[in-house]
């Protein structure tokens, strides 16, 4: 069972290698002689150990750490079952059937603790397994902060999709302030059915995901024009998401919906005709959703979503155009600091989410919706 080890920082993670650790040993004879960890994507990691000692070995345990973005470094512990004898080898299996796997491009840093019955005790040297999707031969371009890796399609299909993020990053900077803190991966399958296949019990409709924690998004694309044209507005919608939780990471508090949603489709451009015609309906039937309702997730209701996400983006649309750039960067920065959704607008506009829906339900008496 795991055994969580919360709020202890691991000021070792600094020192950690890239390979297995070697033979580690004891005064007392007691050694590792054999470490390895080995990847079955997306299902299981498996962790190999042998030890021996001139005495019987009694307790083995396995620590790891998932590397992604935390407030506080944390380990898990493992106790590893064995049959107690001088010479021991022994793995343990992590089955994220059970517990959720791990993106590729993601990284797992471990190491084993193993005592005798003399009561001596060695610790291997941190190492580090990466999570890669090795079903593919993965191709690779980087811009800047940003990597994407494909292995379907040419080499200008996926300079094209590089264009579209760095398109998504400039026009989000230029709205926000917002830009990258950490690199982010971009890893572009075939289609949606081997994006599927690299996940644990994946959704049907699933075409891409933002692991933003790992600052990882993976999609399927097929490298024609239809899809090319999803696959760009995916790409900026993702990857503001990622860069907006970087932006406003903090242990408190989450932002509201409508914000995080609505920089995400202002990030893709204009809104398309399903969203306009659904705003355009609702407004002619005064059934728009208030700001404060939007502020939790969305409905699993197709029209109710796709009037929210319109609503978002209008919302968004509203802030930046009537009170400018610094104002949704101090906003964003407001949020890092773990304010409440009200107090955050009230700190920086002058109201709260009940005045922002007054003001907004105004100006579309003034400014047609398209």
């Amino acid at each position: 069972m795991i055994k969580k080890i919360s709020l202890l920082v691991l000021f070792i993670c600094l020192l950690f290698g890239l390979f297995s650790p070697v033979t580690v040993s004891a005064d007392s004879g007691l050694a590792v002689t054999d470490s390895s960890a080995e990847m079955d994507f997306p299902m299981r990691l498996i962790f190999n150990l042998s030890a021996e000692s001139d005495v019987t070995i009694t307790d083995i345990r396995l620590c790891y750490v998932v590397q992604r973005m935390e407030h506080a470094q944390i380990y898990s512990e493992i106790y590893v079952g064995f049959e107690p004898l001088k010479i021991v080898t022994t793995q343990w299996v992590w089955d994220m059937r059970k517990t959720g796997g791990l993106p590729p491009g993601s990284s797992v840093d471990y190491w084993w603790q193993v005592t005798d019955a003399g009561g001596k005790e060695v610790r291997t040297t941190p190492a580090r397994i990466q999570i890669e999707d090795n079903r593919y031969d993965w191709r690779r371009i980087t811009e800047g902060d940003v990597a994407l890796f494909w292995y379907h399609g040419s080499d200008a299909f996926a300079e094209e999709l590089m264009a579209a993020a760095q398109t998504a990053l400039s026009r989000l900077a230029e709205d926000t302030g917002a830009e990258l803190e950490n690199p982010v991966r971009f890893y572009i399958y075939a289609n949606s059915a081997d994006l599927r296949g690299s996940m644990i019990y994946p959704q049907e409709w699933t075409g891409g995901v933002a692991f933003t924690r790992y600052g990882i998004i993976a999609i399927g694309i097929e490298p024609n024009l239809r899809d090319v044209d999803w696959g760009k507005r995916v790409i900026a919608h993702e990857l503001t998401h990622l860069v907006i939780h970087q932006v406003t990471f903090n242990p408190y508090s989450d932002l509201p919906t409508w914000l995080d949603e609505g920089l995400a489709m202002t990030s893709e451009g204009e809104l398309t005709s399903s969203f306009t015609n659904a705003l355009a309906a609702a407004r002619n039937d005064n059934t728009l959703i208030s700001v404060r309702s939007l502020a939790s997730p969305f409905s699993a209701y197709a029209e109710e979503s796709l009037l929210a996400y319109a609503e978002s983006y209008r919302l968004v649309e509203y802030l930046i155009d009537n009170y400018g750039r610094d104002k949704m960067f101090e906003l964003l920065n407001t949020f890092k600091e773990g304010s409440g959704y009200d107090e955050a607008l009230e700190k920086v506009y002058g109201f709260d989410m009940d005045g922002l829906n007054t003001l907004w339900r105004a100006s579309l008496e003034t400014v047609a919706v398209p």
